[in-house]
């Protein structure tokens, strides 16, 4: 069994089950809508599955593999589940003519098979995926930052409501987000890995957002990956840092360990596209009909991102597990060692 599974010392559960229902609720009903809100957002449906060869379905870090199926109706024609909604959106922004300064969002179901089981990871991932109409004005590191600390906000009065609602869930966050290039963080800490540079920054600042994900650093290795065609990573600021993109990363006193709440960044025009594509030898990518409509300037300049449902959820209750979030497969022998622990996993 392909696992890893983290077993906090004296971990009890503060809420149970039908308590931890309902507080779900509360989390998603109430940062669904401060969200929307705060970022002028509207919310519409999105598809489970798109059609295999549009250049649609999001490709992560580029060696993930979707789900695929035939249909029959179709003449056998394939479609993927979709790992994300990263590039759908944009789509959705040119044909809704949604205006610079608004935008959409949705709940977004995918399947990841090739997950490895943790505390943190499913192969089942929900989470909103929003994405925001910009001008070229806006394709800044600041701007960028502006959208994150709205973001942040947003989660702080969370925290506050689920405070209010079960007392026993003390707040943790820091009153600000720290930023911090990938850059900066491999030059202060260059003996680190970058999972161990993660954990080092957050523990230190309780809250961060990690700009430039997915460019070569100057050490000559990234930080994680990107795929090249939906978050820019590869443009320069005056300063020779590279990237508009980020994580936002909180630090968990439960699994205390560094923890991404979001993946999102101001997305690729078309000479970011033409750039990454040619870094990652992906050329071939320009004849797909996303990647076509884009560089024919049919589709607009945009920031969005993802923030993950469950866990949102699972920080805020404090829980030791997904699982306790949400109902997945898993390992028996993971869901055996997590009774012991006092961990109830849903299945």
């Amino acid at each position: 069994m392909d696992y890893k599974l983290q077993i906090p010392t004296g971990y009890y559960p503060q809420l149970n089950i039908q308590e931890t229902e309902q507080a779900i609720k509360l989390i998603k009903d109430f940062f669904e809508l401060s969200l929307s809100s705060e970022l002028r957002l509207r919310r519409i449906t999105a598809p489970l599955f798109v059609k295999k060869g549009s250049g649609i379905n999001d490709d992560l870090s580029g060696v993930e593999r979707p789900v695929t199926f035939p249909i029959k109706s179709m003449n056998d024609d394939q479609a993927e589940i979709v790992h994300s909604l990263a590039k759908w959106k944009r789509l959705a922004l040119a044909e809704l003519n949604i205006e610079p300064g608004y935008g959409v969002y949705t709940d977004m179901n995918a399947i990841r098979p090739d997950e490895v089981f943790t505390n943190i990871h499913s192969i089942y991932v929900d989470q909103w995926d929003w994405e925001r109409v910009m001008t070229n004005d806006e394709r800044t590191v600041d701007f960028l930052k502006y959208i994150v600390g709205k973001i942040y906000s947003v989660l702080r009065r969370v925290e506050y409501v689920v405070y209010e609602n079960y007392p026993q869930l003390k707040p943790v966050l820091p009153t600000k987000i720290k930023f911090i290039h990938t850059q900066d963080l491999a030059e202060a800490y260059p003996d680190l890995s970058p999972d161990e540079r993660e954990a080092v920054v957050t523990k230190k600042y309780g809250a961060v957002f990690l700009i430039g994900i997915g460019a070569q650093l100057p050490e000559g290795q990234k930080h994680d990956g990107r795929a090249p065609d939906y978050d820019d990573w590869s443009t320069e600021a005056p300063n020779g840092q590279k990237g508009l993109n980020g994580d936002i990363l909180l630090w968990n006193p439960i699994l205390e360990r560094s923890f991404e709440i979001s993946s999102m960044g101001i997305r690729v025009d078309k000479a970011a596209l033409n750039a990454q594509l040619a870094i990652e030898g992906q050329e071939y990518r320009k004849e797909l009909m996303w990647h076509k409509m884009l560089l024919n300037d049919e589709l607009p300049l945009s920031i969005g991102g993802g923030i993950g449902q469950s866990r949102l959820c699972m920080f805020f209750l404090k829980k030791a597990h997904i699982g306790e979030i949400q109902a997945s497969i898993w390992p028996d022998e993971m869901i055996a060692k997590c009774k012991e622990a006092n961990i109830p996993i849903l299945k």
